[in-house]
């Protein structure tokens, strides 16, 4: 089986281990934390990653940023991002769909969500 790679970029400890313990439940998937959007870019530029799930509001770099620097990017140009944040106006949403996120789950949030998300994303059958 076919292993994915994702990268979760959350400034929360307790918000991070519950995205990483619902992305645990899919099989063939190997997680990568980072701290914030200065970290993630760090290991983005580190490794090859098949899903990106940030957090939009962290210390020194957000997670809108990121998305741009990602999409930027020719290497992440088409790997799906999902922004999971508190964040739960219209305008923030529209925001970052815009700078290309494929996804936008706000919190609180539901593992079933998470699990289902990134199935869909890596095109993992259900």
């Amino acid at each position: 089986m076919a292993n994915f790679k994702v990268l979760v970029v959350e400034d929360s400890p307790t918000m991070r281990q519950l995205i990483v313990f619902a992305l645990k439940r899919v099989r063939g998937i190997d997680i990568t934390e980072a701290q914030d959007g200065v970290d993630g870019l760090k290991k983005l530029s580190a490794d090859r990653y098949d899903l990106i799930l940030t957090d939009i509001n962290m210390p020194i770099m957000d997670g809108l940023k990121l998305v741009s620097l990602v999409r930027n990017d020719p290497t992440y140009k088409t790997v799906p991002i999902v922004i999971i944040t508190t964040e739960g106006a219209s305008e923030d949403r529209e925001r970052a769909l815009a700078i290309g996120a494929n996804e936008y789950i706000t919190k609180p949030i539901q593992t079933s969500r998470i699990i289902d998300t990134a199935k869909r994303l890596l095109g993992i059958a259900p």
